[in-house]
């Protein structure tokens, strides 16, 4: 987990907020893992993708975006490319996603966004 990762985890945690870490959201929607997944996987067109994180009950998943200054793999063609294809299949999936990077976090900003999309304010 890396550092913005694991701010925003705390942030969450101290509003009351239940969050899964790593949430396989295109597993989930092929019947969870287990025996067969990838072959499930293959015939929905999808991939084993993970999201930094889940917000169950309100279909919300969170990624944090690192890597934008130092060349990181978010921001390389062929990352950027997997990561809309990621995006747009949980999209699909009837997720929101919203996108943060580690700025975001430490400002605050990331967790105030996530308060207004629950409609809840700040602890």
């Amino acid at each position: 987990m890396s550092e913005a990762e694991a701010t925003l985890a705390l942030h969450l945690r101290a509003n009351g907020i239940e969050a899964v870490r790593e949430y396989r959201f295109a597993a989930e929607a092929c019947g969870g893992a287990g025996r067969g997944l990838r072959g499930r996987l293959e015939e929905k067109g999808l991939r084993d993708w993970r999201s930094d994180f889940a917000i169950l009950e309100r279909r919300l998943l969170i990624e944090v975006e690192g890597g934008a200054w130092n060349g990181g793999r978010h921001t390389r063609g062929k990352g950027f490319a997997e990561d809309l294809l990621k995006y747009e299949a949980a999209l699909r999936l009837g997720w929101t996603v919203y996108r943060c990077d580690p700025e975001m976090i430490r400002s605050g900003r990331a967790i105030e966004t996530v308060l207004m999309f629950l409609g809840r304010k700040a602890a």
